[in-house]
């Protein structure tokens, strides 16, 4: 079936819009996980957020008010990690996610969090979580 068709059946466009602001590889100096070693030793862990935005406001009048300031979203995470210990990386992500969609009205994220080399052989390893609804 042709797309055009499909979007006639089903009643839905093809295509929502939705604009998104990105975090790419901030990284962050923190005790996290299970082990003993883990609980003492602070290690790198690195986020890779994408951040969906309410309708387009900010493409159209260029004011920060109309957006989510990336500045505060990063300085909020990083004092949750200052002020928290997370036993498992899930636990960190769900928190982030927390955060971000009550504090900022964020309507859907995708957030990757990753401890660098944690295992001989292991450039990285961690977990991807997506909450929230794209509009």
């Amino acid at each position: 079936m042709a797309p055009a068709i499909l979007a006639q059946v089903t009643g839905s466009p093809l295509h929502t819009s939705m604009d998104t602001i990105f975090i790419s590889e901030l990284r962050i100096e923190t005790r996290i996980g299970i082990y003993e070693r883990e609980k003492q030793v602070p290690q790198t862990i690195q986020l890779d957020l994408e951040i969906g935005l309410r309708g387009e406001h900010a493409a159209h009048s260029d004011r920060i008010e109309d957006t989510i300031d990336y500045a505060e979203v990063v300085a909020d995470i990083r004092k949750l990690f200052a002020e928290r210990h997370f036993a498992l990386l899930e636990h960190a992500a769900e928190s982030i996610a927390q955060l971000v969609i009550n504090d900022f009205k964020a309507p859907w994220l995708r957030i990757t969090i990753a401890k660098l080399a944690p295992l001989a052989g292991v450039k990285r390893l961690g977990v991807t979580i997506e909450r929230g609804k794209r509009q």
